[in-house]
């Protein structure tokens, strides 16, 4: 009897900016040349050097480590970052990307209060999609929670599958906080599934990005289903590192994620399960 088969998808692994804080955009970039990730997100903010085009293109040259996309700064925390106007924004994620070779925009639906800028959402990114190759793709959110309460603070929805959208990105801590069903968002992304934030959460109403197997998400699950279909889109660890006692326990984390991601991508091509059309650009 034959052995099976075992396919590796042409997924990147990436490594956000993000998953190093509270160190530098500069040391992600370190780690991941280190640890063996196929590239980085960049996540936008605070850091100048995230903000700083030449500032990333000369990290990248130097750790040789691609961009492979950058996440719009959406966080509150970012409200000043690119301008206040968040169309702004997402022209100079843009632009970035196309200077930067990344294939992908990651943005957040608007907050409830950015009533403009949300009424045109929708459409405003349809428009932006149809003027470049880079894909805006679109991450899920969850609703904010204090106690018994719930607050809608995403429009127009905080489940992105609710409205037409050309590229979405899923998060897995974010369907965690959420309290939804991942694997059932992403049946209903389908074939527009571009981008996969991994990251881990156990319902808690703090967005906990977990590393990946330390919660209850099916992170193994989504990855071998990805492995199965040939997503060819990137899969990126955002995790957060901030308990780590020194940088060699953040990096041991972000080690153990890459391993982990790695460990579950690469799957049998007989194994049986669902087999959802998922992306390819």
């Amino acid at each position: 009897m034959a052995e099976p088969v075992v396919r590796i998808p042409d997924a990147k692994v990436a490594l956000s900016t993000a998953s190093v804080y509270p160190e530098s955009t500069a040391t992600a970039f370190e780690i991941a040349a280190r640890l063996g990730y196929d590239g980085v997100e960049v996540m936008v903010w605070t850091d100048p050097v995230s903000q700083d085009i030449e500032a990333l293109r000369r990290l990248s040259d130097y750790h040789r480590v691609p961009i492979l996309a950058v996440h719009a700064p959406c966080l509150l925390i970012t409200q000043r970052v690119w301008s206040t106007d968040p169309w702004v924004k997402l022209q100079r994620a843009k632009a970035a990307a196309e200077k930067l070779g990344a294939s992908t925009v990651v943005v957040h639906p608007p907050f409830r209060w950015q009533r403009n800028y949300a009424r045109d959402f929708v459409t405003g990114i349809w428009r932006m999609a149809d003027e470049t190759d880079v894909r805006f793709a679109v991450e899920n959110m969850y609703p904010w929670r204090y106690r018994d309460r719930e607050m809608l603070a995403y429009a127009p929805d905080w489940d992105v599958t609710n409205d037409d959208y050309r590229h979405f990105t899923v998060d897995l801590s974010h369907t965690a906080t959420a309290r939804t069903e991942a694997l059932a968002m992403v049946d209903r992304m389908g074939d527009r599934l571009a981008h996969v934030h991994l990251a881990d959460g156990k319902g808690s109403a703090k967005d906990e990005h977990l590393v990946p197997g330390r919660g209850d998400q099916p992170c193994a699950e989504l990855l071998e289903r990805l492995a199965r279909t040939g997503f060819d889109g990137h899969v990126v660890i955002e995790v957060n590192t901030r308990r780590a006692m020194s940088s060699a326990e953040r990096e041991a984390d972000l080690a153990e994620a890459l391993a982990f991601t790695r460990l579950h991508l690469a799957t049998s091509a007989d194994a049986p399960g669902p087999s959802p059309k998922i992306h390819r650009p």
